[in-house]
């Protein structure tokens, strides 16, 4: 199948707002409200000398949308031909292009095509930036309400029942929190087996259809989610789940830290005050443990 082809149309060098040439770009597209694009990938998208796009179709419809004429050849790079075709487009970079890169939606890379671009592009010293933009990650973990400071972007999970379990099991004590993709039709089953994984208690936040029409955001625990999404679920979603508690930290050995503390000169009572502070303790319940040690 022929792919789509547009007439050159880079920008000459005197124009601040040209593209670098030789360069590869990350562009992010948005991930569901067409209002989200950025006037730099506009830009992009019209003074490109070749777009690779995970689905042509696609881009050529958000371009469309987004009143944008595509200035160079438009290729598809997906993750069945991102090997290969990752060689053309470095080779396209080395001959002074310039190459923009898009997904279906989000920044690519991200649980989209991209990375071995990158990697390749990084290893024959070929220069990548990024245009950044919308984040379907960034996004649900900012919705959700749960800790921010710390996360980990765990992707999309098995679709394999016992091989997703396992995965899950491995991560029942991360305690950061966790942001997950997920199809419609799985999400029930995933829900279901992180509730048994992670503790039906566990809080938690699925995030569907982010920026569209219909955006829902449901907070609950794991158990509760999954009761909400036993019937049909539509749209894209994403799976925030709060990391794991750390464990209650052991009252006698926090006294024997404060009177390894105490040995060293400072005060007990100031030392049991210390030790109760970083064990999330009382500061009389290790004072009293620290006593108990003492006297034995």
């Amino acid at each position: 199948m022929n792919e789509p082809t547009a007439a050159s149309g880079s920008s000459g060098a005197g124009d601040p707002r040209a593209l670098p040439h030789g360069t590869i770009i990350l562009a992010a597209t948005p991930i569901g409200n067409v209002g989200d694009a950025s006037v730099r990938l506009h830009q992009a998208l019209e003074q490109a000398d070749v777009v690779a796009a995970e689905d042509t179709r696609r881009l050529l419809n958000l371009a469309q949308r987004m009143g944008v004429h595509l200035g160079g050849r438009l290729m598809a790079l997906h993750e069945h031909n991102e090997r290969e075709r990752s060689a053309e487009l470095i080779d396209a970079a080395r001959q002074g292009r310039t190459v923009v890169v898009v997904s279906d939606a989000g920044t690519p890379g991200i649980s989209d095509p991209g990375y071995r671009l990158v990697r390749a592009a990084a290893e024959a010293a070929v220069p990548v930036t990024t245009l950044p933009g919308p984040s379907a990650v960034l996004a649900a973990l900012s919705l959700s309400g749960l800790a921010t400071d710390r996360f980990t972007f765990e992707g999309f999970v098995s679709r394999k029942a016992g091989e997703r379990r396992r995965q899950l099991e491995a991560l029942a004590h991360e305690s950061r929190t966790m942001v997950f993709l997920e199809s419609p039709r799985r999400v029930h089953a995933t829900v279901t087996d992180m509730a048994e994984a992670f503790g039906a208690e566990r809080p938690a936040v699925l995030c569907r259809e982010l920026t569209k029409t219909h955006e829902e955001v449901l907070r609950s625990d794991l158990a509760g989610l999954a009761a909400r999404t036993a019937h049909e679920v539509l749209g894209e979603i994403v799976i925030v789940v709060a990391g794991a508690r750390p464990p209650a930290a052991d009252p006698a050995t926090a006294g024997a830290a404060a009177l390894d503390l105490a040995a060293q000169g400072l005060r007990l009572k100031e030392a049991a005050a210390r030790v109760a502070q970083e064990a999330g303790l009382r500061p009389n319940e290790v004072y009293r443990q620290a006593l108990e040690l003492r006297g034995r």
